[in-house]
């Protein structure tokens, strides 16, 4: 079986990869010549556990190809996977050009039967939009091919994307053709063998089935953020109250860490996406305003409790910035909650240190020389007035606290992760704060 992926950023690199492991001869596409020749030498472009040596050991089975060239590569293919990027609009709707040249493309050089499969978050109606491109790029050329478009939205955790391909909670499929439904069943066979189920639904269900699952993830944060501000309030602690609530199955214990704020590729961009669909149909969803309003909110709360600290002063203080990515296992910054906090921070006249395990060249990219960047955790310690940690990498979960008192000028934790316990923190001589817990 032959298939072709139009798109080599995350979803469809982690997509070509994981389907040339089981044997599928897959050809990803991209236009990014750079980015392409790495490929092909096996350097990939982002940083996800067991990608990189799983790209590296299916281009030498010759059974993983990159190519910058769609046309030459819809030769005997069976099935295109459109993964390329859906950026929002200025109005937060997604922009569908790049998914929208993808069919047209398609469409002027296909030549026998394809399945086009939109692996891309999509809002309701992006297939139809996508099967007219197709059709009208065929009748330029009058040509009859038969052709079918799905829906197969991704459910990839950043960090743990591989896992999550080769052994899926659930795979989703919107089909409007047994003929396409074969074929889908058909791929996905050998990730179904131990029971994960395929659910086929009607492509405008599976589009919508996507953003609602990020909606409804990014939800359950905000909840938990605006319980853990209350918790401060009244004087209770956050970390009882999540695990009273997470024992109730209805709830469950997941996706309820109260924190500063969801960030990366999926929930900020597609909570205003669903919002945007929705008022485009004349109805306003009331809850995931609520939801966006209390992220972006949330991710002030560190530095208001270190202005509180400070007496309202911060110019000229000196603070160590522990965690860059938006969540650990990944480069990705795209969001992220630090690059609020690092703004705020030096609006105020701070001085920050900065260091992330693997985010650092990101970092590099997007802040140039407003920051320091240092070598390891503790380097950033140096003369430090206080630390705040973003992001809860391992590494930062046991730090050697000798050294921290040693090296920073300061006694000050701001953890935006909860991942140290109060009573700890009191007994090495720390001052901490965290999310509706510790001192406030």
């Amino acid at each position: 079986m032959k298939i072709t992926i139009v798109g080599t950023g995350y979803v469809g690199l982690v997509t070509g990869a994981c389907f040339s492991e089981v044997g599928i001869d897959v050809t990803c596409v991209d236009i990014d010549t750079k980015k392409i020749k790495d490929l092909q030498n096996g350097i990939i472009p982002i940083y996800e556990p067991g990608l990189e040596k799983m790209v590296r050991r299916n281009i030498d089975k010759n059974r993983l190809h990159f190519s910058t060239s769609l046309a030459n590569s819809l030769e005997d293919v069976n099935v295109v996977f459109s993964a390329v990027g859906t950026p929002p609009d200025e109005d937060g709707s997604a922009d569908l050009q790049y998914v929208l040249n993808v069919a047209r493309e398609v469409g002027e050089h296909m030549n026998n039967y394809t399945l086009i499969v939109t692996k891309s978050t999509v809002p309701v109606g992006t297939a139809e939009k996508v099967r007219k491109e197709i059709q009208e790029s065929l009748s330029k050329r009058s040509e009859t091919i038969e052709f079918d478009v799905a829906s197969n939205p991704e459910f990839l955790k950043e960090g743990d994307a591989v896992n999550d391909f080769l052994k899926p909670d659930r795979i989703v499929v919107g089909i409007d053709s047994e003929r396409a439904s074969a074929l889908m069943k058909r791929l996905y066979k050998p990730f179904t063998m131990n029971g994960h189920p395929v659910i086929m639904m009607d492509i405008v269900s599976a589009e919508m089935t996507k953003y609602a699952a990020n909606a409804m993830l990014a939800t359950k944060i905000s909840f938990m953020n605006d319980v853990a501000n209350l918790c401060e309030i009244v004087g209770a602690d956050v970390n009882m109250v999540r695990r009273g609530i997470g024992s109730d199955r209805r709830i469950g214990k997941y996706f309820i860490y109260p924190g500063t704020g969801y960030g990366g590729s999926c929930f900020p961009k597609d909570v205003k996406a669903i919002i945007k669909t929705a008022d485009q149909y004349g109805y306003s969803m009331e809850v995931l305003k609520s939801v966006e309003n209390v992220n972006e909110r949330q991710k002030s709360v560190l530095v208001s409790k270190a202005q509180k600290y400070f007496d309202y002063d911060l110019k000229g203080k000196t603070f160590a910035i522990w965690g860059l990515s938006f969540k650990p296992q990944t480069d990705d910054m795209r969001e992220a909650p630090s690059l609020v906090v690092i703004r705020k921070l030096l609006e105020a006249g701070a001085k920050l240190k900065v260091y992330d395990p693997v985010a650092m060249e990101e970092a590099k990219r997007i802040l140039g020389n407003k920051v320091e960047f240092v070598n390891e955790q503790y380097e950033a310690l140096i003369d430090a007035d206080g630390v705040f940690l973003i992001t809860e990498w391992p590494e930062f979960k046991f730090p050697n606290f000798k050294v921290i008192r040693k090296l920073m000028k300061g006694n000050v934790i701001f953890d935006g992760r909860n991942i140290y316990d109060v009573d700890d923190m009191k007994k090495e001589g720390m001052d901490y704060y965290g999310i509706g817990v510790g001192l406030s």
